[in-house]
């Protein structure tokens, strides 16, 4: 089976084939650390998660870098008005995103650089634009001569005299064209700086992810990936700047999540109509984000409103109450009872269940049709489960079916605690010899104490179970 990936540079489907054939370079452009992410940004991230995943279960040696942009001008402003040192804040809030990252399962990049810490490699890439006349000083400010670069806008696919009139959006006299833009920014009063061939200064935006790329993974990756927003001009500025300098391409492919919408409209911090992942993690399990998140084709829009994040919540349930049916049965079934009459069947039939999902993801990674297809299993199986007879064998691969996919989406990896699911059975075997004698108070009382710790009970052919609400 051939994976195949929707390429922003080519506006098609191709056939994902790694530059360094087992080996797959990532790099997806990460948050600007001055506040909490919003769920708009949280897309971008637990998506790209999930592709890494994907692509490591098949089998590729995946190296994941995101970077943390700890200085721009959203950092100094912010800062200012914290009354902290940019460092200060850079350190709050990487330790935020790393908290609430974590809480929707987003697995830790291999490498997540920091601007601050890449000064050097930055300036080597600029002192080499300069030299191939790519780039121009003008009074401690360096610029990216767009006008040197044939290929400038290709990315992008606008013309030239759009792309104008939204550069001119931030005037600046000193460049040669409105759609050149800032390597090296000189240092203003009171901002952080650092030596250079040029003066004191910090890096533009656009350098930073170029630089780090190019240390990590070297001149071609195979995967940039980020928000929709970032084609123009953060990757279009990218893309020209990296093979300015190198003259290779400086992505295979290039991919971009959709928009997260509110009311049908983009959802941003500029735009002040954005829920940050901390505040909504407080009133729902942030896997149900994550859930819902997955629940559409990753270049499609998606409109947050808190119906649809219901509706991830009650699907996720569906799921999680088959998993933890097949964890019970699997304590309860007897030895001997690892084959029916219709194991081979049942063995068939989620084998193809299987190869339905790899279809799914193999299609540019369609988690809305992964998706669909664990729960035309979950209907399958609950009917499966309410059968006299039962194969262990069944149960075990069908289990580990929906943990292999779980790993990959990151669901279904709630870690156990063992004394405390002890102490649970416990109570559970308690409750039954109360009932046994007919002790209906001991009983209901020992129900409600499961209850208040947030236990349900529920009754099954094959004795009663419990899963977490």
């Amino acid at each position: 089976m051939t994976i195949r990936v929707y390429n922003t540079m080519t506006r098609q489907k191709e056939e994902f084939v790694p530059v360094n054939n087992n080996k797959v370079g990532i790099y997806v452009c990460g948050p600007t650390v001055y506040d909490y992410f919003h769920i708009g940004n949280a897309r971008i991230f637990i998506v790209f998660d999930v592709i890494r995943r994907y692509l490591e279960w098949r089998g590729y040696d995946v190296t994941y870098v995101q970077n943390f942009t700890d200085i721009d001008d959203k950092m100094i402003k912010r800062a200012q008005e914290l009354g902290i040192t940019v460092p200060e804040l850079a350190e709050r809030f990487i330790e935020a995103y790393r908290e609430d990252a974590g809480a929707l399962g987003v697995k830790k990049a291999d490498v997540h650089p920091r601007a601050t810490q890449h000064i050097e490699e930055i300036i080597q890439l600029i002192e080499t634009l300069m030299e191939k006349k790519m780039a121009y000083n003008v009074d401690g400010n360096v610029y990216f001569d767009t006008q040197a670069y044939a290929q400038y806008g290709r990315l992008s696919k606008q013309p030239l005299e759009e792309l104008e009139a939204g550069a001119r959006g931030e005037v600046d006299e000193q460049k040669k064209h409105p759609l050149d833009f800032a390597l090296w920014k000189k240092q203003k009063p009171g901002e952080p700086a650092w030596e250079s061939p040029w003066g004191l200064g910090r890096p533009g935006w656009h350098i930073e992810c170029s630089a780090m790329s190019m240390k990590y993974l070297g001149d071609t990756i195979d995967i940039h990936a980020g928000g929709p927003d970032l084609v123009f001009p953060h990757h279009e500025n990218e893309k020209a700047q990296s093979e300015a300098a190198t003259g290779k391409p400086f992505a295979k492919y290039w991919l971009h999540a959709g928009y997260l919408n509110i009311n049908k409209q983009k959802m941003s911090k500029s735009l002040g109509n954005f829920l940050t992942v901390r505040e909504l993690g407080k009133e729902i399990d942030p896997l149900v984000i994550r859930f819902f998140m997955l629940s559409a084709h990753y270049r499609n829009p998606i409109n947050y409103s808190p119906e649809l994040l219901q509706q991830a919540q009650s699907g996720l349930e569906r799921l999680n109450n088959v998993v933890y049916n097949l964890r019970h049965l699997l304590t309860t079934l007897p030895a001997g009872e690892e084959e029916t009459s219709d194991t081979e069947e049942k063995l068939q039939a989620l084998q193809a269940y299987r190869e339905r999902f790899i279809v799914a993801m193999d299609d540019d990674f369609n988690t809305a049709d992964a998706l669909a297809v664990l729960f035309d299993l979950a209907r399958e199986t609950n009917t499966y489960l309410k059968k006299k007879e039962i194969s262990r064998t069944v149960v075990a691969q069908t289990l580990q079916f929906f943990e292999e996919v779980g790993s990959i989406l990151g669901f279904f990896t709630e870690k156990e605690d063992s004394e405390l699911d002890e102490r649970i059975n416990a109570m559970i075997a308690e409750r039954q010899e109360a009932r046994a004698r007919k002790d209906w108070a001991t009983a209901d009382a020992i129900r409600d104490e499961l209850v208040a710790m947030g236990i349900i009970l529920e009754d099954t052919p094959q004795g009663v179970r419990w899963r977490r609400k």
